[in-house]
């Protein structure tokens, strides 16, 4: 079994920072990749910022130089630090993992329950 547990989203004001948290838990063979997603009401889900299975990391445009995503392989956890946040960052946020947990078949994925982050005046 194969848990990720967000943690801190809120609501912050314009031009404020929120950092987010995913801790994943469970037996595995390795942790190909890890990210964030988000959803807005009325909108589909999109990828915000990842770890590549090749280690890279990935962002999507409009969070470019004010998301940073990073990581801490001894807590199998992945941050997302948000700066100067907008209103049209409002959304729901996933952490998203793709995980091997046999060495005979390929990786799978899995969702964290998601975490709200508003951002209004």
């Amino acid at each position: 079994q194969v848990q990720l547990v967000e943690s801190g989203g809120g609501l912050v004001q314009p031009g404020g920072s929120l950092r987010l948290s995913c801790a994943a838990s469970g037996s595995w063979v390795s942790i190909n990749a890890m990210g964030w997603y988000r959803q807005a009401p009325g909108k589909q889900r999109e990828l915000v910022a990842e770890f590549t299975s090749g280690g890279s990391t990935n962002y999507a445009d409009s969070v470019k130089g004010r998301f940073t995503i990073s990581r801490d392989n001894a807590k199998n956890t992945v941050y997302l630090q948000m700066n100067s946040l907008k209103p049209e960052d409002t959304a729901v946020y996933y952490c998203n993992a793709n995980i091997r947990r046999s060495y005979y078949r390929g990786g799978d994925n899995y969702w964290g329950q998601g975490t709200q982050v508003t951002v209004s005046s």
